[in-house]
């Protein structure tokens, strides 16, 4: 108790910004392995239960190359057992290249199904595997899969998932009474209607799944190609998009919720510098699709914004302390960090987490304007410079062009780098033309950029590319990764596991501003670790919704 009495300072006070409410918290959609079933029957076991990826009606194609397709076998039916059958029976699944190339474990995630893979979708793995950048690298990985199951069996004729632990080192799941799915590849070159004629990977392997649903198996598509999902719905297959490491981008966690209580409540949070979370349960309250409330739980370092049931200006803000059952109050910096004060409330979220040494990671998410570098680089110089609680500050960015790169640049490596640093410079020399770099105004060093370049030197501050990262490990720093929406969920996994003691990692960017073409705002790494990291006590995030920057911004973001 004396520990949280001692974070928890901050004095009474009211916040009159107007915070919209929220909805309840995002939920990532992910397959979950059951038990599997027998890869040849002629009608579904109704004990055999296990759901297929969540169906995507939109999204951005991510096809590099097109797949080919083949084959026959798998469960039959005839189409009245289909009908009667319940949607979570056995189900076959064609895979497309796309799918592989974007997650190459996605050969394991339908365990309690049957999966074929068309002969097509190996030349086309084939072909990417020569590539040097992620996707060669996924194309070679999935191989070496493939490589694996072949050890259990023929691929050709179908491999029982329950045989595949033993000889392939692989995570098998065995389903009720010893029963699985399989896995297979298919080399028959299926006929095709007249609309899918033409002889392109796609038609091919969408010809895959058409032939299956003609012969009465329950056949899902699941490909990450709109347009191929289009052509195959126009067939009457079932065709889905991988969802396994997709959040709901409509639904994104927040970090805070809102919640209506008696003025009591607030004067209590601020006077004892405490509040139970029970006390507050009750408030939380939510709204699902049906039009249902049900009580919300209060997550690990989420906020929540209390507004007094009988006076509106009467407000409060407050912060659940971790993994612990209080709330504490939160109030904002009473002097400058490093010059910047937090402009709205969700500035104030951001920087209470920014400041607080005991949480290891922290996600920023807004939209052009909103501050979310400037606040993450002010907290950093603060943390190096001015408390020298870290040795170093690290800030990085993916090299990832907006539009048409304009080719090679010249230089050695940090010149190279300043081209793509530039944004990161520029908000240094906003913040090092403040009052709140005082400290650094030395006399042989009168201009920001004569600063940046004296802490370069002296090595307190580091601007470096998140290419050559892999291997590394990174301890007592305060680390930046800026433009963090462009990176995948694998990319952000490698950059957290690279973090060592003491080392504090923030990562920003904006999901409405995605210059990768394989990344979309349900896709990228950024909604990924906010939404797998939320209810962890070492990890905060917050949405920051109003744009700061300037009158004109804020206007372009609402407007254009």
């Amino acid at each position: 108790m004396s520990k949280l009495l001692t974070r928890a300072n901050g004095t009474p006070g009211t916040h009159e910004q107007k915070v919209e409410a929220v909805a309840p918290d995002g939920r990532s959609i992910e397959n979950k392995t059951k038990p599997p079933v027998p890869s040849k029957t002629t009608e579904s076991d109704p004990s055999a239960r296990g759901p297929a990826p969540s169906e995507v009606s939109t999204g951005k194609s991510s096809r590099k190359n097109g797949q080919n397709g083949s084959a026959s076998g798998g469960q039959s039916a005839t189409q009245s057992q289909r009908a009667e059958a319940p949607d979570t029976a056995v189900k076959t699944f064609v895979l497309d290249t796309n799918i592989l190339l974007h997650n190459p474990s996605a050969l394991f995630v339908f365990q309690e199904h049957h999966v074929v893979i068309p002969f097509a979708v190996i030349s086309e793995l084939d072909k990417m595997k020569r590539k040097e950048d992620d996707l060669g690298r996924n194309a070679r990985e999935c191989i070496r899969h493939l490589d694996r199951l072949r050890a259990a069996g023929r691929l050709l004729d179908g491999v029982n998932w329950g045989e595949l632990a033993p000889k392939a080192g692989t995570a098998a799941s065995t389903g009720i009474n010893g029963k699985t799915g399989t896995i297979r590849i298919d080399i028959v070159d299926h006929s095709r209607p007249e609309a899918i004629k033409e002889d392109m990977p796609d038609n091919r392997i969408i010809a895959v799944a058409l032939s299956l649903h003609r012969a009465g198996t329950r056949t899902v598509f699941v490909s990450k190609d709109l347009a191929a999902r289009i052509k195959a719905d126009s067939l009457g297959v079932k065709t889905e998009d991988f969802a396994n490491q997709r959040v709901d981008a409509d639904r994104l966690y927040t970090g805070f919720v809102n919640a209506e209580v008696e003025g009591s409540l607030i004067d209590e949070l601020y006077k004892d510098r405490l509040l139970e979370i029970p006390r507050l349960q009750p408030n939380l309250l939510a709204t699902d699709e049906m039009g249902n409330q049900y009580e919300r739980e209060l997550l690990a370092n989420q906020f929540v914004v209390l507004k007094d049931e009988a006076d509106e200006n009467h407000t409060g803000l407050g912060r659940r302390l971790g993994d612990t059952d209080h709330v504490i109050p939160v109030t904002g910096p009473r002097k400058p960090v490093f010059g910047i004060m937090a402009r709205n409330v969700q500035q104030t979220m951001a920087l209470d987490l920014l400041m607080d040494d005991e949480i290891r990671m922290v996600t920023l998410l807004g939209s052009a304007g909103t501050g979310k570098t400037l606040l993450a680089l002010a907290a950093g110089m603060a943390k190096v410079f001015n408390e020298e609680r870290y040795d170093k500050l690290l800030v990085a960015r993916p090299i990832m062009p907006m539009g048409r790169d304009i080719g090679y640049l010249p230089g050695d490596k940090d010149e190279k780098l300043g081209a793509w640093m530039q944004p990161i410079f520029d908000n240094l020399s906003y913040l090092l033309s403040t009052r709140g770099a005082t400290m650094h105004q030395a006399a042989d060093s009168h201009s920001p950029e004569q600063r940046i370049q004296k802490l370069m030197a002296d090595g307190k501050l580091v601007l470096e590319p998140l290419t050559y990262i892999r291997g590394r490990s990174i301890p007592h720093q305060f680390m930046i990764v800026d433009e963090a929406q462009n990176l995948t969920p694998h990319e952000v996994k490698t950059i957290a596991s690279r973090v060592g003691e003491g080392t504090k990692l923030v990562l920003t960017g904006d999901i409405g501003q995605i210059d990768n073409p394989y990344l979309d705002q349900s896709s990228n790494g950024l909604s990924y670790a906010a939404e797998k990291m939320k209810g962890v006590g070492l990890f905060g995030h917050v949405v920051l919704a109003k744009s700061e920057r300037s009158e004109l911004a804020s206007l372009a973001a609402s407007r254009l």
